[in-house]
């Protein structure tokens, strides 16, 4: 009894009108995550059971859509439970590593983005070096980086944020993210600079991606039309996904920062953005707009019809 008296709950008080549509949120949300587990596990599916899938490439979009639903796992659960409850409480340490998980995996998008760009920049512009350059043991060290990298550095910060003082306990979103410093009672230097530090470490895998395909639109504006037709095919599907994450994280920065200044309504469609378009739109973009992905779906849902 004691320890349950010493549990910090945090309060969320991002909802809108959760009491009158509770059950309409619930029933959307949860068809909303059915269809994020159901889409993104095809795909994988497909690039797991079909040898002509086994390449970096398609290795690099199974493990960036499980990444999706592990970011999803993170989040919608805990959220369709909030909808039916008569309070959306959390503890404080559940919520650490709520945020913690949320903020690792999206770096690890970006990693997993970064790699993505590199095979591509060997492929197209380096391919009679490919099968040496990306073997088995560098995709390996490129998804053992893309996961462990992240966590190992959310670690640090969790330790930070866990023996901060609170002097409020109420949060203005709907599921742990940057807010959580707003609830210290006295602004951290060592988060500040670990933040920052934070920052700078997805800029770099974010510059990279931006050079590598720089480069590459420019050696395939200067070689054949095969070439370009590939470039295109290939990338600019990872390109769209990049572009479309790359704004949800802005969202979630502009609405930690200005938190305040949003009305309720706008603050909690646009905090929603984040865990809603993202692991939708990849299968989407990845699924038709990857000429072997979309030719083994169409096989796959052709089957499920004549069953």
């Amino acid at each position: 009894m004691e320890e349950e008296l010493n549990i910090t709950y945090l309060v969320f008080d991002g909802h809108v009108e959760i009491n009158k549509y509770r059950y309409l949120y619930f029933i959307s949300f949860s068809i909303v995550y059915i269809l994020i587990i159901c889409s993104n596990s095809t795909i994988v599916y497909l690039i797991w059971k079909h040898q002509d899938l086994h390449e970096p490439m398609y290795i690099f979009i199974a493990a960036l859509l499980l990444n999706a639903v592990f970011l999803s796992t993170n989040i919608y659960p805990k959220l369709l439970i909030d909808f039916l409850s008569e309070k959306q409480i959390i503890s404080h340490q559940a919520c650490i590593v709520q945020y913690s998980l949320f903020y690792a995996l999206g770096s690890s998008e970006f990693l997993l983005l970064a790699a993505m760009a590199y095979d591509r920049y060997v492929s197209i512009c380096k391919p009679l070096q490919y099968p040496t350059i990306m073997r088995k043991k560098t995709v390996i060290v490129f998804l053992t980086v893309a996961w462990l990298l992240p966590v190992c550095q959310q670690v640090g910060i969790s330790i930070l944020s866990s023996n901060q003082k609170l002097c409020s306990f109420t949060l203005k979103v709907v599921f742990c993210n940057n807010t959580i410093y707003k609830l210290f009672c006295v602004a951290s230097k060592a988060i500040s600079i670990y933040v920052v530090a934070l920052i700078i470490t997805v800029l770099f895998p974010l510059l990279f991606i931006l050079f590598t395909y720089t480069r590459i639109f420019i050696i395939s504006y200067q070689s054949s039309r095969n070439v370009r037709k590939k470039a295109a095919q290939t990338c600019l599907p990872h390109l769209l996904v990049l572009i479309s994450f790359s704004c949800l994280c802005a969202f979630d920065i502009i609405t930690v920062r200005l938190g305040s200044d949003f009305p309720k309504t706008v603050h909690f469609i646009t905090i929603l953005q984040v865990i809603l378009c993202n692991p939708l739109l990849n299968p989407i973009v990845y699924g038709l707009k990857m000429k072997e992905i979309s030719k083994h779906l169409k096989r796959l849902f052709c089957q499920a019809r004549i069953i």
